[in-house]
């Protein structure tokens, strides 16, 4: 071989490597969106052998140690305004997962993950209450189109909506709380030391919950067991990581196209798992959230309930 070709040779392998690691990121952000999309069906499953609040309380504590042991060295930068600013923040996400748990027991996961989508549109509006930035047209018409497809999931032929949806939608609003809550305390903030406070905080106020009104099963079934290991260490621990680094290395307009897969994601897997039929109604309803999604992120900044933590210094370069 000659020396030319030697060169050329050398010169395709670098461009590569080059490919492979510009779409490794790409890659890492749709396997969270994918792992958050499977997590609506596991919690359906989930909450059929644990008690909501234990079953809650067990995921983020086990998250919040496991993330801990890794990003150990962080820890000491802790000071009061982390503790006392992630206690709201926890505090939103936990009330936004009780009402999202509750409402996956009275609907079906496609439609919960469809139904919690919608913080995707309240958040410029709630955005507007604290920081008064009025929200654009854009945000306007999104609303309106995503309420045209809530309409056709949820009310009934009596114009009412479910219990599940009822809950859903309003874990969907804690849920743009949050977001806000993130945006406003922690653009300052290290945004691994704000996921482990606001999960050791979602652990503490799901145990003193789970404590006082439920009690903890005798007995666990393998499937259950699984259930629990897969929401902690896979649509918690591992998804979130997997973003940080996908969101690090991806331009704003790819990662927001990628993340707004969850809802889909969360269908695809309701309908092959969990056995869900979709009617043309419930199709047309879901078509019209996710065109309302993708009308919501039209600037491309990034708002998804994926970020759990990660909004903190992402919101100085995006938004949710």
């Amino acid at each position: 071989m000659t020396e030319q070709q030697e060169t050329q040779q050398e010169t395709q392998q670098v461009q590569k490597k080059n490919r492979l690691k510009s779409q490794a990121p790409r890659l890492a952000l749709f396997m969270a969106t994918l792992i958050w999309g499977s997590s609506f069906v596991m919690m359906k499953n989930a909450v059929g052998a644990f008690p909501p609040n234990y079953l809650l309380m067990i995921r983020f504590g086990v998250s919040c140690l496991f993330l801990s042991l890794i990003f150990w060295r962080r820890l000491k930068a802790i000071d009061r305004s982390y503790l006392t600013q992630t206690a709201i923040i926890g505090l939103c996400l936990s009330l936004a997962y009780t009402l999202q748990t509750l409402g996956i027991q009275h609907t079906t996961p496609g439609k919960n993950a469809f139904l919690t989508a919608i913080y995707v549109i309240i958040v410029p509006f709630l955005h507007w209450f604290v920081e008064k930035q009025k929200p654009g047209g854009k945000n306007l018409l999104a609303a309106v189109v995503c309420l045209a497809g809530i309409g056709l999931i949820s009310l009934t032929s009596q114009l009412t909506i479910g219990l599940g949806d009822g809950y859903t939608l309003l874990g969907g609003f804690f849920f743009a709380a949050h977001m806000v809550c993130v945006g406003f305390f922690s653009q300052d903030k290290d945004p691994i030391l704000i996921t482990i406070l606001q999960f050791g905080y979602c652990a503490l106020f799901f145990g003193i919950a789970a404590l006082s009104l439920e009690t903890f099963p005798r007995t666990i079934d393998a499937a259950g067991a699984f259930n629990l290991f897969y929401l902690t260490f896979f649509c918690t621990s591992l998804a979130l990581l997997l973003q940080n680094y996908g969101q690090k290395y991806t331009s704003p307009s790819t990662a927001s196209l990628l993340l707004s897969l969850e809802s889909i994601f969360g269908v695809l897997f309701s309908v092959f798992f969990y056995d869900e039929v979709l009617t043309l109604r419930l199709v047309i309803g879901f078509a019209l959230v996710f065109g309302a999604i993708l009308i919501a992120e039209g600037n491309f900044s990034l708002k998804s309930r994926s970020e759990l933590s990660l909004a903190g210094n992402e919101a100085a370069e995006q938004q949710n």
